[in-house]
């Protein structure tokens, strides 16, 4: 610990200023929208993410009657938006606000579910989440094998925001994927965007496992795109390729697939390194094959994510494609996450692997 902190403390040095401060604040990432729209046909509209996971939420309520959304404030529209005007259209018995006890919220989602009912059960922020972690680990992702699959709970989804926001601090903007991702019998997944939110949370409402979807909560107004109207589905446990490469393979999910995205333009200008960007978007399960076919090319790969290092997501990450690609890699794998330490207020900006941190990790890696 004291390592990280001295490590932390030494990346604040060279600022030393607020106005530097605010304005690598603002401009952690810069949202690019999809290129490639789902091949749905119909009207397409332009959508924020809220508003796609909205809408998302809109078609389940329409098509099934016994789909319930509920939790903390989600009557009023939620504390982020993403339920509004729902329980005007649906009714208070189907879209209606929870105590404020997370536990209790999961506990119920889990018996609304195992009735055969679809439960979408919203937790306010990700870092609430741990008052109800017994409930998901040790309840609904074992419903289905404790009971030799006679039940189960998969009707289940539960959404939370997650991540950075800019002015969240320590209780507003941790990444818990880790923790779920050591649980079989769930799935953890995580859009990047207006288009992907719609189609995983769909996917997610209409699949037969517990599902939990973190949301990149800055992304919620900023990412804008043209979103399908009609309703469709983003298949779990594939990830995407967004930009293809020989050089260097850049993993990330959520908010930080702009950031990378930003670094691979800029690494191909400056240094001539073209590199593949993935985003994992389901993180478990995970695209092995996609991961392991990109690392096999390129021989070098960079790992992200805001989550602190150890025992992040890109620790489980970095064993498997060692296991698989050892032969094939030409450096160490590298991974560029959040430090060490609780997640700060005023030194977010340092916190974060933002542009600078991951094209410093590019330019050491192949010169390996």
């Amino acid at each position: 610990m004291i390592g990280t902190l001295s490590k932390f403390k030494s990346a604040l040095r060279p600022i030393g200023h607020v106005n530097k401060i605010l304005a690598r604040n603002v401009s952690h990432f810069t949202y690019q929208p999809d290129e490639k729209s789902p091949n749905v046909d119909g009207e397409r509209t332009k959508m924020n993410m809220f508003t796609a996971i909205n809408n998302a939420m809109d078609i389940a309520l329409a098509t099934d009657d016994s789909t319930l959304l509920f939790g903390e404030d989600v009557a009023f529209g939620g504390v982020f938006r993403c339920s509004l005007n729902l329980k005007d259209k649906y009714g208070a018995d189907r879209v209606f606000n929870t105590p404020l006890c997370e536990q209790g919220i999961a506990g119920f989602a889990i018996g609304v579910a195992a009735t055969g009912a679809k439960a979408i059960a919203e937790i306010q922020f990700a870092d609430y989440i741990f008052p109800a972690f017994d409930q998901i680990v040790n309840e609904a992702a074992k419903y289905r094998y404790r009971s030799g699959n006679m039940f189960d709970c998969g009707s289940l989804t539960i959404r939370a925001p997650f991540g950075a926001v800019g002015h969240g601090a320590l209780y507003h903007s941790q990444s818990p994927e880790a923790y779920f991702a050591h649980t079989p019998g769930l799935k953890v997944i995580v859009p990047r965007g207006p288009i992907k939110a719609k189609g995983l949370l769909l996917a997610a409402i209409n699949d037969k496992n517990p599902c939990i979807i973190l949301e990149p909560k800055t992304l919620y107004r900023s990412a804008v795109e043209e979103v399908p109207v009609a309703s469709y589905e983003c298949e779990l446990g594939k990830a995407d390729v967004l930009m293809n490469g020989n050089d260097v393979t850049l993993i990330g999910w959520g908010t930080q697939v702009h950031v990378l995205r930003e670094v691979a333009e800029r690494a191909k200008n400056e240094l001539k390194v073209k590199c593949e960007l993935i985003d994992l978007v389901s993180i478990l399960p995970w695209d092995r094959e996609t991961v392991c076919n990109s690392v096999k090319k390129t021989g070098r790969v960079i790992i992200a994510h805001e989550a602190p290092l150890t025992n992040g997501f890109g620790a489980e990450l970095a064993a498997s494609i060692q296991e698989d690609c050892f032969l094939h890699l030409e450096a160490p794998i590298a991974r560029v996450c959040g430090w060490d330490t609780p997640f700060p207020h005023v030194f977010e900006p340092f916190y974060l692997p933002d542009r600078l941190r991951c094209f410093e990790a590019i330019k050491k890696i192949v010169k390996y």
